[in-house]
Order: structure tokens, then sequence, then C-alpha cells
């Protein structure tokens, strides 16, 4: 795992992802429940591209959002410090992690010593006490989950529901069979990925100069 250490939605962290498949988008290049190739991955591959072709990064750490997702970004710090005290572990945030071979991305909520990783959820009451009674981990989130495993390389992911007033949900996960069958999906995603990329810069790339900033 290669860390670039940046924070998250800045200037940096957006050109650190730029044009790289990131694990919070891996539901859209397979669904999680069948493992079948998602009808998005097409749509995933067109925007990688056109990001690619971005000479600079959005500039704004804003980003549009409704209540949910800002309830989300208030409660996750309370939620960290929430894991950090009850299991008296190390977290460090952390901003953009790259795969060893540069092709895959992901930015878990935290650094857990040295083994371990969190991804942090601050769901709505209902859908909270919808994890709790179902006590696994949510089907929306298998794939980032598992692609972060993927991505950094470490043993574990924490994944924790953290909802005030309720019990927190908390679920470890390790690599298994799923985890195999997303790195085979992603293999044959980025093999899909190039040969589009390919066949733009041959058809539409037409001056030397685009092509060099954009592959840079």
């Amino acid at each position: 795992m290669r860390h670039i250490d940046c924070v998250q939605y800045s200037p940096e962290w957006w050109q650190a992802r730029r044009g790289i498949p990131t694990a919070s988008q891996f539901r859209r290049i397979v669904t999680p429940k069948t493992m079948r190739p998602s009808t998005a991955a097409n749509e995933y591959i067109h925007e990688l591209i056109a990001d690619r072709l971005r000479f600079t990064p959005p500039v704004t750490t804003d980003r549009p959002m409704n209540a949910a997702m800002r309830h989300g970004v208030d409660c996750e710090p309370q939620a960290r410090a929430y894991y950090a005290m009850e299991h008296d572990r190390d977290v460090r945030m952390c901003g953009f992690c790259l795969s060893d071979d540069g092709r895959f991305g992901a930015s878990p909520d935290g650094l857990v010593g040295d083994d371990g990783i969190l991804e942090i959820k601050c769901p709505e009451p209902k859908t909270h006490v919808g994890y709790l009674l179902n006590g696994t981990l949510p089907d929306e989130y298998r794939c980032q989950v598992h692609g972060q495993l993927i991505v950094t390389g470490r043993d574990w992911c924490d994944f924790l529901s953290y909802c005030p007033g309720f019990d927190p949900f908390i679920i470890r996960v390790t690599p298994d069979e799923f985890t195999e069958r997303l790195r085979d999906a992603l293999e044959s995603f980025w093999a899909r990925y190039q040969s589009a990329w390919q066949e733009f810069v041959l058809r539409f790339c037409l001056t030397t100069s685009l092509y060099e900033v954009s592959h840079g």
C-alpha cells in the first residue's frame, strides 16, 4: 500500500485519485449479491477517462450534501473517537491509499495499528436499526469494504455503524472468497478500462501534448 498524506476532498486528494478506480465505487463494477459485472461499469469507465483528462482537479473542499450526508460527516469524528476509546486502539486519519501497483485506490476512515482499517457509517436511525437486526455487513458496502482490504493489503476492516442514542453496530471483515472474486472482477475491469482509454486516445486525443499531460 502507498499512503498519500492529504486531507480528504482537498485539491491534493482529488489529484491523487484522478482517473483511479476507488473502493467506494467498486459497486459500479460488480453487483455484490450476484458478483456479476454491473451495468454501471461502462458509465464508470467513461467517468474515469473524463477525470483523467481533466487538467485541474476541483479546487474546493465543498461537495453537494443532503441532510443525511451532512449528518454522517458531522457524526464521523464522534464515531471514530468512540471506536478508539472502546477498543483502545490507535486510529490514524487516512488521506488516500493506492494499491502497490498504483491501479486502485481507497480512502478508509482510519488506519488501525499496523494491520487494520476502519470504515465508518453514520446512517439514519431506521437504517441503523436494520443493521443491528441483520447483524451482517450490509450488501451495499461489501464491495467497498473488501475493496479497501484489496487496496491496502491489511488483514481486517472493522465496519462501524454509529447512530447516537443506539447501540453501535460493529463487525470485523477479513479477506475471504468474496474478496478473491472481487479481485478477479477488478482485474477484468482494469483491462476494459485500459482498452477504452487507449481507444479514446487514438481516436480523439489528436495532440501529443494532451496525451502526455493526461497520461502523466
